[in-house]
């Protein structure tokens, strides 16, 4: 054969493996999380998990499974009767209002500390530094709309 491969060469070709990149290897990182941020609120079903889990356990002490309590607790969610549900969404909902309330502290607090940053910056433009941040030669007068 002429220039041609061989059946053993095109064989083995066939069935080596390639190596693909890793998974998020090209992507950046994301944002640092604000340990201060309040957690979003647990919904019904999961207040409702916070008991079940304890009467689980007491029935069931030897399971150590955590998706067999899920799935019995999926179960036993299914089958409650809005009746039977109403103190675990009256809690959820509960948990809701103050999760809200907390939110709105929270962004304002953080509202306030990114005007205070802001003016440090107009301050630092209008009494010559020539640096802001790693930022060299700043030259000109710059507006920062506020």
């Amino acid at each position: 054969m002429k220039g041609g491969k061989s059946k053993a060469e095109t064989r083995s070709s066939k069935l080596s493996v390639t190596k693909k990149p890793a998974k998020g290897a090209g992507r950046s990182k994301a944002a640092a999380k604000d340990p201060n941020k309040p957690k979003r609120p647990a919904s019904a079903f999961f207040v409702f998990m916070e008991d079940f889990r304890e009467t689980f356990k007491k029935e069931h002490p030897k399971n150590k499974s955590v998706a067999a309590v899920g799935k019995a607790a999926g179960d036993k969610w299914k089958s409650l009767s809005d009746a039977e549900k109403a103190p675990y969404v009256a809690k959820a909902e509960k948990r809701k209002v103050d999760y809200e309330k907390n939110m709105k502290a929270y962004n304002k607090k953080l509202v306030h500390q990114v005007s205070i940053e802001r003016r440090t910056m107009i301050k630092k433009l209008k009494f010559g530094s020539t640096s802001i941040d790693g930022c060299k030669d700043l030259s000109g007068f710059f507006y920062l709309v506020l």
